[in-house]
């Protein structure tokens, strides 16, 4: 061996020196110099590179702030999401308006198939990175300095998570560096399993069937294949998660929540694919499982198009919206020290508050429970729809405040209706409009307008019975007078019925009373009552008009105050604020807010049911006669009718003990409802039929709420009934012979007192100038018109045995017991009654007899009239004068509809705001 070693040693010696090899020597150690030179220069080019790439990452990033755990998982969790609305009974509305809706959920909620599917398509390593991939990262900066045609996605979940949460969708060298920054870090404050469901929780997936943007898996897979994330099969799963690459080409829907063409279905489709052949391709699903899904007819699946709740219940929606930003705005003032009060008071601050509550609840997934029982706002939304007594639908010019071009548009009359529950203010329904698209004015809660007579209980009989000045059955002077600028008079101008009960005055709604009583209380301001029953817009004005006793407000009330109001009577006199949202809950199951109903006393027990009383009579024998027979149940109801001046508003509040019902009409642009009548009836009767149909339809959703479950009103202690003098209010006498009265009286403040008023034989001029105080009047006319209306009475009396003669001589006459339209069409057309011998119309031009009390029915006495009890002896009612015998007059031409219209005698007068600076009177029964 060590002979074979020297025998080599002895030969490469013998190489060396050789030419060759000399040469061969310095020419490798040549190379080996440059090499290790070349060597030396990478290394220090690499580090110079590196430095310099170091340097300018750096530079990137330099403006990004060291954020904590806590503040980084903060803002990963804070995602937005879609809050819910609800109707009454926890039934579900819709999404509350947002520009992307979202619904959180967990993994732990997912399918496997949707995990295995995001990650196969979008993070193939992601339970190994450390939040990035650096080969996908130095790809794609290769890739976009070269400007490369072939750009594949190197980001991860993390990124993608960082750039939804933290940073933007810029496109720039410096968010992507912020980017691998924070993704890194995050990798240390987060589990994966987080990471993922924050990811999937986040992640936008385009649009759903409404065509709102969506973002989240659950919200995904609801909004396109109506099922949760974790019921969604291979397909459906694949579907989704191929989706954010691109969200708007592959989502099935359009913007208006379409289902898109066959062709731009397909992208999707074809996405779909792309996915279900990287899950194979990584192992997620075997080959069985992929052919099988590959087959799959995905668009069987896709959800039916949906109507957004805007649209389909826009007034409900809009105003739940409305109501929970206020108590929200409310709730966050509060939260800043900042008193509920100021808010009211600083407009400024309000607005600040309600803009901070708006993106507090459509963002952070709420659910707002409403009062609207939803049944009962569908129903009454068909008889909205369906009812044909409306009146005269004219056009309008309107301007696009947009694009500046004017179009013409319907004017119809529009309609505002509300049920409110009396013992808790819940708002049980509404109708906020005709047609939202025309109009979007909520009639039911924001319209403001003249309330007609439907104040005079409400600030001029229950504050008089409350002060004690009257009773029930006392005595008012329904005589005109004039002041400066000022001559009021009832719906029929001459017509003047002298001394009358307050009962009657209230009834047949006459102005002159109404507004002689106020005036002699006005010094004691009842219209504070009207604050109290809850009107927000009173002037200082309606505090010292006279005529705001007859509904001429200067700005008007709601429906919804004027129900509510109304409300406070069948409530034993207990003022209960009305409200729509019941509970607010927020993301994690905590009520932020439960409504407290809170009652306060307006008028004692005995004022409040004396009032009702005698509004009972309205609907027996006054001007609400035509709903009331119009109604297929009977209830213990009170009600009262208004109309404002020149008809421009018709209105009919009514209440049983549980609930409260009120209705008006009118155009948006005031103008007189009065016309059309020979086709519609008149605005009294419309208002009456509809004020039935609403309330019909409360019974047949709620028939224990219609008629209070046979409750009735309870006459309190300390009303009492006693028989006094009719004239003059006092203690029966002789001196009253043949005028004596019985009626309510609330003890704790007023009896009949001793009699004073006669004197010599006569009433003295003492008493006649307290009854006509303070704006004075004609004597002679407190009792010359009871004397007229008597000799009128006789009159009807001898012409209905006239009437009842003919027809026994002739069987042919129609004298329309056959005939009386009790189906509740205002229109008189009595069919074929071509010898109409109706007695109760046959008032020859006589527009005072007002004592056929008798004519209460649909029979012979107003035929064709719909409902026609409560026509008074049609006093007042100039459409009549004439119609004795009215041969051959279909219909009674000129009294059209003239059902409810308690001889149009307590209608609101003309010129009822002439003096007092008013806009609208009253002019309505």
């Amino acid at each position: 061996m060590k002979e074979w070693i020297a025998n080599i040693n002895q030969k490469l010696d013998e190489l060396s020196r050789t030419t060759w090899m000399k040469y061969f020597r310095i020419s490798s150690s040549v190379i080996w110099n440059l090499l290790l030179i070349f060597i030396i220069f990478v290394v220090m080019g690499t580090v110079f590179v590196g430095s310099i790439g170091a340097g300018y990452f750096a530079s990137l990033v330099k403006d990004e702030p060291l954020r904590s755990k806590a503040e980084m998982r903060s803002a990963i969790f804070n995602y937005d999401e879609t809050s819910t609305l609800y109707f009454a009974s926890n039934k579900y509305l819709g999404k509350m308006r947002t520009d992307l809706e979202r619904q959180e959920t967990t993994l732990k909620q997912i399918s496997p198939n949707v995990i295995n599917a995001v990650l196969a398509t979008e993070d193939e390593y992601f339970y190994q990175h450390k939040g990035i991939v650096p080969k996908a990262v130095f790809r794609g900066l290769l890739q976009d300095v070269s400007n490369s045609n072939n750009q594949t996605g190197g980001s991860t979940l993390t990124q993608q998570l960082i750039k939804n949460q933290i940073l933007t969708n810029e496109v720039s060298y410096e968010r992507k560096a912020k980017e691998l920054l924070l993704a890194m870090r995050l990798e240390h404050f987060m589990t994966k399993d987080e990471i993922l469901e924050a990811y999937l929780n986040v992640i936008p997936y385009g649009r759903n069937s409404s065509g709102r943007n969506i973002a989240g898996v659950e919200t995904a897979a609801e909004g396109i294949f109506n099922k949760s994330a974790k019921d969604l099969n291979l397909a459906q799963s694949a579907y989704i998660a191929g989706i954010p690459q691109s969200p708007y080409a592959y989502t099935p829907f359009t913007q208006k929540g379409v289902l898109k063409d066959k062709e731009s279905l397909q992208l999707g489709i074809n996405r779909m694919k792309t996915v279900l052949y990287r899950m194979h391709e990584t192992g997620y699903i075997s080959d069985q499982q992929y052919k099988k899904a590959l087959k799959y007819n995905i668009t069987k699946d896709f959800r039916k198009p949906e109507i957004r709740p805007e649209e389909k219940y826009p007034y409900v929606t809009y105003e739940i919206e409305s109501r929970a930003k206020d108590i929200m705005a409310e709730i966050l003032a509060k939260k800043d020290g900042i008193d509920a009060d100021r808010l009211k008071n600083e407009p400024k601050l309000k607005g600040k508050y309600v803009i901070l509550a708006d993106r507090e609840l459509r963002s952070k997934g709420y659910k707002i429970y409403s009062t609207i029982d939803k049944q009962m706002y569908d129903s009454m939304q068909k008889v909205k729809d369906n009812f044909p007594y409306y009146g005269t639908t004219f056009t309008k010019q309107v301007t696009d405040p947009e694009t500046g071009k004017v179009s013409t548009v319907n004017d119809p009359v529009q309609v505002g209706s509300i049920v409110i529950e009396n013992k808790t203010g819940k708002i049980l329904s509404f109708i906020g409009g005709r047609d939202y698209n025309l109009e979007a004015t909520n009639h039911a809660t924001h319209a403001e307008r003249s309330n007609g007579s439907t104040m005079k209980p409400l600030l001029v009989y229950a504050p008089a019975i409350e002060y004690g000045v009257i009773g029930a059955g006392s005595p008012v002077a329904d005589v005109k007078f004039s002041i400066p600028g000022w001559s009021p008079s009832n719906y029929t101008e001459t017509d003047e019925r002298g001394l009358i009960s307050a009962r009657e005055a209230l009834k047949d709604s006459q102005n002159l009373p109404a507004i002689r009583l106020y005036a002699q209380i006005i010094n004691r301001r009842p219209a504070n009552l009207l604050v109290k029953n809850g009107f927000t817009s009173l002037t200082p004005d309606d505090y010292t008009n006279y005529a705001t006793s007859i509904g001429a407000l200067k700005t008007g009330v709601t429906v919804e105050e004027n129900t509510n109001a109304y409300a406070t009577f069948a409530n034993e006199g207990k003022f209960v604020d009305s409200y729509m949202i019941s509970k607010i809950v927020d993301n994690k199951g905590h009520i932020v807010y439960q409504h407290k109903s809170k009652a306060k006393q307006v008028y004692s027990k005995q004022t409040a049911y004396i009032t009702t009383d005698m509004l009972r009579d309205v609907l027996k024998q006054g001007t609400g006669t035509t709903a009331n027979s119009n109604l297929k149940f009977r209830a213990d109801f009170a009600a009262k009718t208004g109309t404002s001046q020149q008809y421009n508003d018709v209105w009919l509040v009514g209440y049983n003990p549980d609930i409260s019902l009120g209705v008006w009409m009118g155009y948006d642009q005031p103008k007189t409802l009065y016309q059309g009548n020979g086709i519609y009836g008149q605005p009294s009767t419309r208002i009456n039929l509809m004020w039935a149909r609403l309330m019909n339809a409360v019974y047949d959703t709620n028939p224990k709420l219609a008629t209070a479950n046979g409750k009735t009103f309870k006459q309190p202690s300390g009303v009492v009934s006693r028989t006094f003098c009719g004239i003059t209010g006092h203690a029966y006498t002789s001196a009253c012979a043949g005028n004596a009265r019985t009626d309510l009286f609330n003890a704790n403040v007023m009896l009949p007192g001793a009699e004073t008023a006669f004197a010599g034989g006569g009433l003295t001029d003492a008493f006649k100038q307290s009854m006509l105080s303070p704006f004075g009047g004609d004597y002679s006319k407190l009792f010359g018109a009871k004397a007229k209306a008597e000799e009128e009475k006789k009159k009807v009396k001898e012409q209905k045995k006239k009437v009842t003669e003919n027809n026994t001589r002739n069987p042919n006459t129609n004298n329309n017991s056959n005939n009386a339209n009790s189906s509740g069409n205002p229109t008189n057309s009595n069919g074929s009654n071509n010898s109409n011998s109706n007695a109760g119309n046959s008032n020859s031009g006589n527009k005072n007899n007002n004592n056929n009390s008798n004519n209460n029915s649909n029979g012979s006495g107003n035929s064709g009239n719909s409902g026609n009890s409560g026509n008074s002896g049609n006093s007042g009612n100039s459409g009549n004068s004439g119609n004795s015998g009215n041969s051959g007059n279909s219909g009674n031409s000129g009294n059209s509809g003239n059902s409810g219209n308690s001889g149009n005698s307590g209608s609101d007068g003309s010129n009822n705001n002439g003096g007092q600076g008013n806009d609208t009177g009253s002019n309505g029964e």
